[in-house]
């Protein structure tokens, strides 16, 4: 989907980059550009912000949560 959009799923890296511009996903929480070999194993990262800490998970890439979306990145 981030692709057909034309942007790039965040990183971890720049998930914390963001999080440095304002508090995201506090309530929600969203997928990341996972390593490939964690993906070859079916995993994924997701990351929220809770208690003013910033937290990056792992669930099976095949799960899916309501509540989880991804964040982009639109190069210029």
């Amino acid at each position: 989907m981030a692709a057909e959009m034309g942007i790039a799923v965040l990183n971890e890296e720049q998930y914390r980059a963001l999080q440095s511009l304002g508090k995201f996903d506090s309530k929600t929480s969203s997928w990341l550009n996972t390593p490939a070999h964690i993906r070859k194993l079916g995993g994924a990262i997701f990351g929220d912000f809770r208690f003013e800490t910033i937290f990056i998970y792992h669930n099976g890439a095949e799960s899916y949560y309501a509540g989880r979306s991804f964040r982009g990145c639109l190069s210029v």
